[in-house]
């Protein structure tokens, strides 16, 4: 089958990609039905559920019920939710955030005491008080907490600093029949050693975050490369919807600044925006203002800034009570104020950012792909929970739901990785006489061009002119990108660059097929939805790890 230049494989039931919280929480369930080992990029707390600051939503008060959690999904989803898959996880928060609880996570309480109530904020596109947070580092906290659960267990194994390079298909490890297209494991590499080696397990779930990275500005950790949702299509998994990105309304606009993001729940308890010349604009958008969803808050402030010439618009706070600002957002205080910026006194300079995918691999209500052996879940998957706009808080909620519902799926199939099957190793992808890495300053210049044709054409509000633009500057990085792949050694920046230049062109390759204007996808060119029932834009691989990726977008079926 080829040579074998590597180490023995690694073997385990279950392997899991990424260490958010999906990934933690799917482990911890999955363990007690078998053998788990997950792999991670960086430090294990290096994860978009670490840098969430708002919370989890879920109907905890009397004042709140399910259907208007629902309710308040489906309709910031603009037609695209699957209704039976957002009814099914809004009735199970409450029972999720119990074993949350039950991990030691400490959510924020109205005063003393395990029995106190919890302290509810409300965010974008909520109709009530139902985000439960932990001050202003809710993401933290969960990470922490499901970590040191997982540590605790003799049966999960962490890798850090390795990330996942391609999946193994059956037929690379000698599978007939049926099987030989049924995913395997993955090739991982080793950022430490810059060594990679096959991981084969039962079923391969992938739990990689998003790709924030793509674009310029954005809220997301450098990390987010989308590497996931770019091995999956390389396979010849189905992938929807990926002109959905939503783009944060406010992180922090400071030359010194990186990626910071500023809480929607800032607004939730009472703040506005306002442009340079201090008025209020958002009621020129929405019914609801300030408190509007994302997709139009974004567009607000795009608008505002492309009227006016100026770089940002403000976040004003001056009219809320400084010791409730301080006790609720309390990270935010410390780190504006690192910058120079006093949150109760000033207004914070703002912009917009990407920040979320709502689309992602094409997983169904049990987080099963169209690859038999792959699991999707967290924001590397497509459920339907989201949409074409993902509701705030929204997320952590689906990442532990499917976590959930994934494991229990699993847990019934039966054993295949077996020992023996080691005998059957896939053939070292290293291309042959490759013994030089490519020169960094290359790297560095697509990486940076990817990035900026993102944010330049595929951004906040798209036209067709722009798309056609950025797909084939794209199309001619991406294969560039490609033949260094196949001509060197790869080392990790190569691996995520090819990742994001995949990524960026299946993006807009999405975009160009929507020819409306719906939830986060906003273009000049159809600016009101399409008649007829909303359909997903589905896109795949015609041929697996073809030499060049032939692309075909999928008919997309009703939401």
């Amino acid at each position: 089958m080829g040579s074998r230049d590597y180490d023995e494989p690694v073997v385990s039931r279950y392997l899991v990609i990424g260490s958010g919280i999906a990934g933690l929480q799917f482990a911890l369930l999955a363990a007690d039905s078998g053998s788990v080992r997950i792999v991670t990029k960086k430090d294990s707390r290096e994860s978009n559920t670490n840098y969430a600051q708002g919370g989890i939503a879920a109907v905890l008060s009397p004042l709140d019920d399910f259907e208007l959690h629902v309710s308040d999904t489906v309709t910031a989803g603009d037609g695209l939710c699957r209704v039976g898959v957002v009814r099914a996880m809004v009735e199970a928060a409450p029972r999720l955030i119990e074993r949350l609880l039950s991990y030691g996570v400490r959510f924020t309480r109205e005063g003393l005491g395990p029995d106190a109530p919890f302290s509810l904020g409300r965010e974008g596109g909520h109709s009530r008080r139902r985000i439960l947070h932990s001050a202003d580092l809710t993401g933290r906290e969960l990470e922490s907490s499901l970590l040191t659960a997982c540590r605790q267990r003799s049966d999960i194994a962490l890798d850090e600093n390795h990330m996942g390079i391609d999946l193994i298909l059956g037929r690379d490890v000698g599978w007939t029949g049926p099987d030989a297209r049924r995913v395997a494991g993955a090739w991982v590499f080793d950022r430490e050693r810059l060594t990679k080696r096959p991981y084969l397990a039962d079923a391969v779930i992938l739990a990689t975050g998003g790709c924030g990275k793509v674009y310029s500005y954005t809220s997301n950790p450098d990390i987010a490369t989308g590497d996931g949702i770019a091995m999956a299509y390389r396979a010849g998994a189905r992938l929807a919807n990926l002109e959905f990105v939503q783009f944060h309304p406010t992180c922090l606009y400071h030359r010194d600044a990186k990626s910071f993001l500023i809480s929607e729940a800032v607004r939730g308890e009472g703040a506005v925006l306002i442009n340079g010349r201090g008025e209020r604009f958002m009621t020129r958008y929405h019914q609801l203002a300030d408190l509007a969803p994302r997709d139009v808050v974004a567009r607000g402030i795009d608008r505002e800034m492309k009227t006016s010439g100026e770089d940002c618009v403000y976040l004003d706070l001056r009219h809320l009570d400084r010791t409730m600002v301080e006790e609720r957002f309390p990270n935010l205080v410390r780190t504006c104020r690192r910058f120079g910026i006093d949150m109760a006194t000033e207004p914070v300079p703002v912009v917009p950012a990407a920040h979320y995918m709502c689309g992602g691999v094409l997983a169904d209500d049990r987080g099963r792909t169209s690859l038999s052996g792959l699991y999707a879940v967290g924001e590397s998957a497509c459920t339907g929970a989201h949409g074409a706009n993902r509701l705030a808080s929204n997320s952590l909620l689906e990442a532990v739901y499917f976590a959930e519902v994934i494991a229990q799926q699993i847990a019934a199939e039966p054993q295949r990785m077996q020992t023996e099957q080691t005998l059957f190793l896939p053939a070292d992808p290293t291309p042959l006489g490759a013994t030089m890495a490519p020169e960094v300053m290359v790297l560095e210049h697509d990486w940076d061009e990817v990035r900026r044709l993102m944010w330049d054409y595929v951004g906040i509000v798209r036209d067709r002119e722009r798309l056609e633009i950025a797909r084939g500057r794209l199309r001619s990085i991406r294969r560039t990108v490609e033949r260094l792949y196949n001509t060197s050694l790869a080392g990790p920046e190569l691996i995520e660059l090819r990742n994001i230049a995949l990524l960026g062109e299946l993006i807009v390759l999405c975009a160009r097929s929507r020819e409306e204007s719906r939830g986060l996808h906003y273009t000049l060119d159809f600016p009101t939805k399409a008649d007829g029932q909303p359909h997903d834009s589905v896109i795949a691989l015609t041929e697996p790890l073809a030499g060049e990726n032939v692309w075909q977008p999928a008919a997309g079926g009703a939401s």
